[in-house]
């Protein structure tokens, strides 16, 4: 095929204008199409057709997630860690994309792992002498500029990881008198409050880790001391044939 034959998208069917062709490894696929895969997902020039569309049904079947979800917990600024804790599913969106989107929906017993990054820039900080020419502090002196993530590392047929950024801005310290190269950013107030907030949502993903898992053990049984019966307690930890709690 030459190189101004006309594509078509494998999906729709479209006619595929000559900038908006995104070049699979065995077909071709239109924007409107390729907008519709997981914004996670980055292997799309590496994917056949046939990959595609199954992503393309899970999509699809992740709207639905989508509109079971129901919210018991968000944590973050621009980027929001959105929880429905009684399905132990979370997602990771704008208010915009959560509200309009198909953000992925995720089981929190598929997450492998969890880690807090923090991003630094040092930027030198210099002065104009007496003949405008650019120089140095001495000792120098530096700006830095912090960007806190957290990290999510998951079991996904289409991506292995996911990140949210905790500040909507960088956190700025400035250098204040006599400086030196070193700072503490712990000291900062805003720096603080974002790094409780990274904390925040690796606890949440701990504590709901833990309560699937021991809500998913098997049951034990007991003596109940109210009427003497050996029960397996229900959900509430009370006898299922007198109804008392069996934990006295």
């Amino acid at each position: 095929m030459g190189l101004f034959d006309k594509k078509y998208c494998a999906f729709c069917g479209e006619k595929i204008g000559m900038f908006g062709n995104r070049k699979l490894e065995d077909g071709n696929m239109c924007g409107d199409c390729a907008a519709k895969l997981s914004p996670w997902f980055n292997e799309r020039r590496h994917s056949t057709v046939d990959e595609i569309k199954a992503q393309l049904e899970y999509r699809e079947a992740n709207q639905d997630k989508v509109a079971a979800f129901h919210t018991t917990k968000t944590i973050g600024k621009r980027e929001m860690f959105y929880v429905d804790e009684e399905k132990s599913q979370f997602t990771i969106a704008t208010a915009q994309e959560f509200k309009n989107g198909n953000p992925d929906i995720v089981d929190f017993a598929d997450v492998t792992g969890c880690e807090i990054d923090v991003e630094e820039n040092r930027d030198e900080v210099t002065r104009e002498d007496n003949d405008g020419n650019t120089v140095s502090y001495n000792p120098p002196r530096y700006s830095f500029e912090y960007t806190i993530s957290v990290i999510f590392h998951v079991n996904n047929p289409y991506f292995d990881q996911m990140s949210m950024t905790i500040n909507d801005e960088a956190v700025c310290l400035y250098p204040n008198g006599t400086i030196s190269a070193n700072v503490n950013p712990e000291t900062n107030a805003e720096y603080k409050r974002y790094m409780e907030m990274a904390e925040e949502i690796k606890q949440t993903l701990s504590n709901i880790k833990e309560e699937a898992k021991a809500a998913s053990a098997p049951k034990q049984a007991v003596v109940c001391p109210a009427c003497g019966a050996t029960t397996i307690p229900d959900a509430n930890g009370c006898c299922e044939y007198c109804g008392s709690s069996v934990n006295g």
